[in-house]
């Protein structure tokens, strides 16, 4: 019997880490184990990434894009392979190819222009609309990552609710592995110059509130304890506030505070093992992955309790609203000063994996996946 043939776009791969990413990876290092009836093909400019991404499936096919442009990959190269190819089924995110040529895969991770549109340009909304309608029009498969961002885009876009599967991001099995947490901060202090601080890893956008935590750290005052901020992202928009709020600290302030769009993966590595505290008050996520991410390696977290992090209940007295920004600091002064302790950490990351494991997703998604193509 011919093997069911699916695409993945993996376009998202010659950028820097983001969530569509690491939901990818993470899916189909799992799936390809429960599906063997699936031959996989990979598309993306940088193969050799992809390559070394994968190298744990076997089998798996990986095709070069001739081109970085959105509309000349969803409009010409795609349809093109998925002809060459013979390809029975085309994952995407977000959004689809314009010309359909086989079934479809849409995993819409989330609609945060439409709830709160404020944080987000009207040409960026009107654009996003008409794709992402477009694409879930055609979708053969609608798939989102969380049960809040099943009901915003079943609002918005007017789609049964049975049509939708919340397939969730994961947590990398390599997360649940014990490790040595002084030799991380080792490492962070030798290469950097930081023995201890505060970590946010998050793009830059006004919605993910980088300029709250900024104000709770000078507000605290806890350069002066000598724990460093630092925050790990690039900017997608703008954020004025924050970048006023910066300048206007002194060099003796400023020195405290390490910022990067780009850290190297084995740096990023050690940033999320050697921090202190994790610190994500986002006002609005699809899901919010870094903050379960820090909490299975048993980091202590603080989290934003809105839209999809309202899930995130093991947090206890440290899932917050953003918005109160009196709590927030309180939350924040009282972890800096006597840190949870071990059982407490590790119940929270106990939590997570029952959640949010490789192995439930990709069931998941293989259920969804089943409507087109049940297991033979």
């Amino acid at each position: 019997m011919r093997k069911i043939k699916l695409f993945v776009d993996a376009h998202s791969f010659d950028k820097e880490h983001q969530g569509t990413r690491t939901f990818i990876k993470r899916l189909y290092l799992e799936l390809w184990k429960l599906r063997p009836d699936i031959e996989l093909y990979f598309g993306a400019r940088d193969i050799d990434n992809l390559k070394e991404e994968f190298k744990e499936i076997e089998g798996c096919r990986f095709i070069q894009y001739r081109s970085s442009g959105t509309l000349r990959r969803l409009l010409f190269e795609i349809p093109l392979i998925v002809y060459k190819y013979k390809i029975d089924v085309a994952h995407f995110q977000y959004i689809g190819a314009f010309i359909k040529n086989c079934r479809q895969v849409i995993t819409t991770h989330d609609v945060l222009f439409n709830d709160f549109k404020e944080e987000f340009s009207l040409l960026y909304r009107i654009t996003r609309n008409v794709l992402f309608r477009y694409s879930l029009k055609n979708a053969d498969v609608k798939t989102t990552v969380s049960q809040y961002s099943k009901l915003s885009i079943q609002r918005h876009f007017k789609i049964p609710a049975g049509d939708i599967y919340v397939t969730p991001n994961s947590i990398g099995k390599e997360s649940f592995v014990a490790f040595d947490k002084s030799l991380s901060k080792k490492y962070i202090n030798d290469q950097f110059n930081i023995p201890s601080y505060i970590l946010y890893v998050s793009r830059f956008e006004p919605r993910k509130n980088h300029v709250q935590l900024l104000r709770a750290y000078l507000d605290l005052k806890l350069y002066l304890k000598g724990h460093h901020l630092v925050m790990l992202g690039h900017t997608s928009i703008k954020t004025p506030a924050f970048d006023k709020l910066l300048a206007e600290q002194p060099a003796a302030i400023r020195k405290f505070i390490f910022i990067s769009a780009s850290v190297k993966d084995a740096d990023m590595h050690h940033f999320y093992r050697g921090a202190e505290v994790f610190v994500y008050p986002s006002k609005a996520e699809g899901f919010g992955l870094p903050p379960v991410e820090a909490a299975a390696l048993k980091i202590p977290v603080i989290c934003s309790n809105t839209t999809a992090m309202s899930d995130f209940s093991f947090f206890g007295e440290y899932h917050l609203d953003p918005g109160d920004y009196g709590l927030f600091c309180k939350k924040l002064d009282k972890m800096m000063n006597a840190l949870p302790g071990e059982a407490q950490l590790e119940k929270v990351a106990e939590a997570i994996f029952r959640e949010y494991s490789q192995t439930l997703t990709a069931l998941r998604f293989n259920e969804a996946l089943s409507t087109c193509f049940p297991v033979a």
